[in-house]
């Protein structure tokens, strides 16, 4: 059979880095990692396309060439996967559908042929036996939760490496914590899976022989879920890997706040060549904590915990969250005040929304506070319930963080902040390539001479100079996430000037 692999666009938000990657030449952050995954679990001889639409254009002749469309998509790429749905089945085009926006939103797909839903290790087989035999069902679903040691490693083959500014690598699938909002453990439960070390040498080789030789992300919700056996053979094994091969990459991955507990773990980290760890922060707000159930931050303290990581080498990027029921006005100067405190440069600040299937969903639908589904987006104005805080003071109150944080002064006195803490492990030289030197010349020309705020950026390269010189293309990177920052909460403030939304 012909098959061809559909991902649908991601919109634009801060998530999306589109204005930060032209400056490098690539067009995504990271490949479809799901969809390599499930090509290398259908039969050897279906012919596979794959056209990632964040890379390319979906065309009419190849919708037409398959004989079958798998589309794959995360809640964010929802309004995507509708246009997308909907002009293959114009087509005539026979579609089979999962992913987590499937798994949680199936309901409003119905025109899918077939809706392969949970985790593709248990349904997809049982999907592709009944194709086989000419009686396969509309929907596949199964609450099992599969040992994902077994799976097979992706398809790199199909995507070109060369546009993407990071691989990605899955060790495991769940999380120990269950907080209210999150709908992590609806998808993948809260007793972590992980693949042994022998796989995950695997994929890295795997990675590695197709020419990679730049970052990679673990994508993992929460890397270490069970410590004991990171600490014990994981970590080892890829630092043993990584010294074999010159350290190759460098890794990224997300992870819960406890990491700054665990010194061992730490340093293993940084020695495996991680130097980016996402941190769920939320708010610095204790009773939103509590809330929430994030019971794994309010016991911390917070500041000195990202501290500590950012001395240890690992640069800390952190999510935070407004809208909790508990959340008053002096929260949003607050969190103002926390993400310059701690230097997290890269702080992505959204609303509060009720993914379908969790514990806030559930309580909001009791409380009859729901106004519809989960857009995936936490940066879009019209979320899916009723805040306690009025609508309006909730609204403003996000534009006012979102525009101060990443406005110049702000923004280039927490790069400051944050390499003052930051002290990385001695590298090798890095691998400078063409693209690198162009995007040098041009963070020069946007950022020095276009942009508002370019006094700072100046001032900021000759302090890195002077005083932090290993720093200078952590600094340069920095200053360009910052320029991408500032076109998404532009374009966001805009929108809500010009909104005549009212409450939900």
């Amino acid at each position: 059979m012909k098959i061809l692999m559909v991902y649908p666009e991601y919109p634009d938000t801060f998530w999306s880095f589109k204005h930060a990657l032209k400056f490098i030449s690539k067009k995504a952050a990271f490949p479809p990692l799901g969809l390599l995954t499930v090509a290398a679990m259908l039969p050897q001889d279906f012919e596979l396309k794959l056209i990632d639409m964040n890379m390319s254009k979906l065309k009419d002749k190849d919708i037409k060439w398959a004989d079958l469309v798998f589309i794959s998509a995360m809640v964010v790429q929802k309004e995507s996967a509708k246009k997308t749905v909907k002009r293959c089945k114009k087509l005539g085009a026979r579609i089979v559908a999962g992913g987590p926006l499937f798994t949680t939103q199936y309901q409003d797909f119905d025109c899918v042929d077939h809706l392969v839903l949970n985790e593709g290790e248990v349904t997809l087989p049982l999907f592709l036996e009944d194709l086989e035999k000419g009686c396969a069902r509309h929907i596949y679903t199964s609450d099992e939760r599969p040992d994902i040691s077994s799976t097979p490693l992706p398809r790199w083959e199909l995507v070109k490496m060369r546009k993407y500014s990071s691989m990605a690598l899955q060790y495991s699938r769940g999380c120990p914590f269950d907080c209210e909002f999150c709908d992590i453990v609806v998808l993948n439960g809260r007793r972590p899976r992980t693949k042994d070390k022998e796989q995950v040498i695997r994929e890295l080789e795997a990675i590695y022989n197709s020419g990679w030789r730049e970052s990679v992300f673990v994508v993992d919700d929460n890397f270490i879920g069970n410590k004991k056996k990171l600490k014990a053979e994981i970590l080892p094994a890829i630092i043993e890997w990584m010294q074999k091969k010159n350290n190759p990459f460098t890794f990224h991955t997300q992870t819960s706040i406890n990491l700054a507990d665990d010194d061992e773990l730490i340093q293993l980290m940084v020695k495996a060549n991680f130097d980016v760890v996402f941190i769920g922060i939320e708010s610095p707000n204790e009773a939103s904590l509590v809330e929430c159930g994030k019971s794994q931050n309010k016991s911390e303290e917070l500041i000195p915990a990202i501290k500590k990581l950012q001395h240890y080498g690992l640069e800390v990027q952190g999510g935070f969250i407004l809208g909790f029921d508990s959340d008053t006005q002096s929260t949003f100067q607050e969190i103002i005040n926390f993400i310059q405190k701690s230097g997290v440069v890269t702080a992505m600040v959204g609303l509060l929304h009720a993914p379908n299937g969790t514990r806030l969903y559930k309580r909001l639908k009791n409380e009859n506070r729901l106004t519809g589904d989960f857009s995936g987006n936490n940066t879009d104005i019209s979320i899916n319930f009723v805040p306690k805080m009025k609508f309006d003071t909730l609204a403003a109150g996000y534009k006012k963080v979102v525009s101060t944080i990443y406005a110049p002064k702000p923004y280039y006195e927490r790069i400051t902040t944050f390499l003052k803490e930051y002290k990385p492990k001695p590298q090798r030289a890095a691998r400078l390539k063409i693209m690198h030197y162009r995007a040098l010349l041009r963070s020069f020309w946007v950022l020095g001479v276009r942009e508002r705020g370019r006094m700072y950026f100046w001032k900021l390269l000759a302090w890195t100079v002077f005083t932090r010189p290993r720093l200078i293309a952590l600094s340069v990177t920095l200053s360009i996430y910052g320029f991408h920052f500032r076109k998404i909460a532009d374009s966001y403030a805009r929108s809500l000037d010009l909104s005549t939304r009212v409450a939900p």
